[in-house]
């Protein structure tokens, strides 16, 4: 699989992953097959995409020529037969392990021997997928972030029997679709949902407590953190179902780790339909006459709210690299690239001091006596030996 090879690319699921999924392989190049069960999806995905081409026509950023080309390029499939002439299917079904599973056995008796099968779940095992799979060496995780044309990071995750050759050349491919990959050991949430879910679940610990408003807290991230979304603006966008989804089998995987707990407040808010902007209404409310809430501009009361949440990022991040589930280099490109964060977890750790942000963790666990605000052996090692987080450069 060269750059310049077009080789087909098969797609299963229609849904918002599916859909930009196949809007990028065809953008470059690539003849592409869609298949969905679903009653509906593949019309709405067919029109999503014409939509879009459409408006990026209009706007300069394509040709007329260029959308029509791309858009001949994906065709929308009634049986998963006509995959298995792709050299790549990828998977972006729901996030259903027994669904996975059953998908997998199918497409890999239809594709060739040396064709790649990927999934992109966020958040279930890799490894317990390919399980279904006679050959899981040719079986890995390709974890593209939403939306897939816009958005430049892809975790490649290799499951447990994954062959180095097929990891290779999956990388391979995406970077010639324009993107950035980074490797990611296959463990629960990989590198962004697992290093993030603080960015979370803290800030929703400080709104159960009355520390803050939402739109407080949100302002604080933004204007002292430095980050371009606060965390409830955040979690409104992608949608609270998906990301408690996230929190919930993160939390799970990991045996119950009260580092991950999910947040009740989230539940309620998930239960009640409040699920952020695809819904009208969440932790801000979408209406075409709704005002947005003021902030409280106390930046003392800011940078409380930094200083609670920060540290704990820092922190997932220095277990993640104690644990191999990354380089440095790449926890800072998963981060900084996958989701916008105004620079590198560990270059923002030497920036404040190892021993600042022990000090912040160990003075949260003794208020607190929770676990889940224990310090990372990694981060206590380096204060202890007045090192700091050695980070690979890009050259």
């Amino acid at each position: 699989m060269s750059k310049n090879d077009s080789f087909p690319v098969g797609v299963l699921g229609a849904g918002t992953m599916g859909t930009g999924i196949a809007q990028l392989a065809a953008s470059a190049g690539h003849p592409v097959c869609v298949y969905d069960n679903r009653r509906g999806a593949r019309a709405r995905a067919r029109g999503e995409i014409e939509k879009i081409l459409t408006r990026l026509a209009k706007k300069g950023r394509l040709t007329t020529d260029q959308s029509a080309a791309i858009g001949s390029r994906i065709e929308f499939v009634d049986g998963l037969e006509p995959l298995g002439s792709a050299r790549l299917v990828i998977e972006a079904i729901v996030e259903d392990l027994g669904m996975k599973r059953a998908a997998f056995r199918k497409l890999e008796r239809l594709v060739a021997r040396q064709a790649l099968l990927a999934t992109n779940t966020s958040s279930l095992s890799v490894t317990g997928i390919a399980g279904a799979c006679r050959h899981p060496q040719r079986f890995l995780g390709l974890h593209f972030f939403n939306p897939a044309p816009l958005m430049p990071l892809v975790e490649v995750i290799p499951g447990w029997l994954s062959d180095a050759e097929f990891v290779e050349r999956a990388s391979s491919v995406v970077q010639s679709w324009g993107k950035v990959s980074v490797l990611a050991k296959d463990t629960p949430g990989f590198i962004v949902n697992r290093v993030a879910r603080p960015f979370y679940s803290e800030a929703l610990r400080l709104l159960e407590e009355g520390v803050a408003d939402a739109a407080t807290i949100d302002w604080a991230m933004r204007e002292v953190g430095g980050f371009r979304m606060g965390p409830f603006e955040l979690m409104d966008l992608i949608g609270n179902d998906i990301n408690l989804t996230v929190s919930e089998s993160v939390f799970q995987a990991f045996y119950f780790d009260p580092r991950f707990r999910p947040s009740l407040l989230q539940k309620r808010m998930v239960e009640a339909g409040l699920l952020g902007r695809k819904s009208g209404r969440g932790f801000y409310d979408y209406g075409p006459k709704a005002a947005r809430p003021e902030p409280a501009r106390d930046r003392r009361l800011a940078e409380r709210i930094r200083d609670r949440i920060l540290p704990l990022l820092i922190n997932e991040a220095a277990e993640a690299l104690r644990l191999g589930v990354t380089s440095p280099r790449d926890l800072e490109t998963a981060m900084t690239r996958g989701t916008n964060y105004p620079r590198g977890l560990l270059e923002w750790a030497n920036q404040i001091g190892p021993p600042e942000v022990l000090s912040r963790l160990e003075q949260l666990q003794a208020e607190y006596g929770e676990e889940r605000y224990r310090p990372s052996p990694l981060l206590r090692r380096l204060v202890r030996e007045q090192k700091t987080f050695q980070v690979e450069n890009d050259d």
